[in-house]
């Protein structure tokens, strides 16, 4: 009889354990899973894109299917000309951003530390703030000439705002009662801002440098459209002018990849700088 109960009881036992084998098994395939929904959307979008040129419904005179557009991005390696224009594109770009992410986080944190001069300077920010980089073009090439100093100049105003609004509205939200506990154990003020305010406005920081990345492409393509010789979105524009549709799409799908492409590399550093910081997902 203890012996039967015995064996009910081992076997009892196991279920719990077996119980969390397959919940373990189904986490693990978990990030599988939704990767290759991902990959099954993408894949249907390319057949379907591939297939209304083909078919007719869309004239392929309007919408090149992807495998013309590759055949176009082929073209250009073998003409030496894809890196040039990628080349052109990343440098004017990244010196924009990067001029955009130092001014606008050295401006945040003073403004955001110092609230007078926040309130000083906030209402011309704001007018400037509204005034778009397009309409501001003429004025930069007015200054600035038609060559590259007027095309970072665009890329510079249109990243510029998220980042000093971002950074501006995370030194404000640091708990003040951080602060306090810091000044209470006889901390210099460099030290609170150092080793207290920086690190508790970094994630909203990096929220401004991330939009700051996206507006970063959009005003490149702009940039490039006038004045320029060379650049993605110059290849874009002069490929619709001379009607190579196939080379348009080819510069239109190379300055998504590039979009995409910073993106994660500014999300990578994120995670890298904030490993201190605990999020909800399953990978933490």
């Amino acid at each position: 009889m203890s012996a039967n109960l015995q064996g009910g009881a081992g076997a009892l036992g196991t279920l719990p354990s077996a119980d969390g084998e397959r919940l373990t098994i189904v986490a693990r395939l978990r990030p599988a899973f939704a990767l290759a929904q991902g990959g099954l959307g993408l894949v249907l979008f390319l057949l379907l894109w591939e297939l209304l040129p083909r078919t007719g419904i869309v004239s392929d005179a309007y919408l090149s299917p992807p495998s013309a557009v590759l055949s176009s991005i082929w073209d250009l390696v073998e003409k030496g000309q894809l890196w040039k224009h990628i080349a052109a594109s990343l440098q004017r770009s990244l010196w924009g951003l990067l001029l955009a992410i130092s001014a606008g986080v050295l401006l945040g944190l003073v403004m955001g530390a110092v609230r007078p001069l926040e309130r000083l300077l906030d209402p011309v920010l704001q007018l400037f703030r509204q005034t778009s980089a397009f309409a501001l073009f003429p004025v930069f090439i007015l200054f600035l000439g038609i060559g590259e100093l007027s095309k970072v100049a665009i890329i510079f105003w249109a990243s510029f705002w998220p980042v000093l609004l971002s950074t501006i509205s995370g030194v404000k939200q640091v708990d003040r009662l951080l602060i306090n506990s810091a000044l209470s154990m006889g901390a210099s003020r460099a030290f609170i801002f150092f080793k207290v305010v920086l690190p508790a406005a970094l994630p909203s920081i990096f929220t401004g440098v991330r939009l700051a990345g996206a507006y970063c492409i959009t005003a490149l393509v702009a940039a490039e459209m006038i004045g320029a010789h060379s650049g993605l979105g110059f290849l874009t524009l002069n490929s619709q002018e001379t009607f190579q549709i196939p080379t348009m799409y080819a510069g239109i799908f190379l300055l998504a990849v590039l979009g995409l492409l910073l993106n994660y590399l500014l999300a990578l550093l994120e995670r890298r700088l904030l490993r201190w910081r605990r999020g909800l997902s399953l990978d933490d």
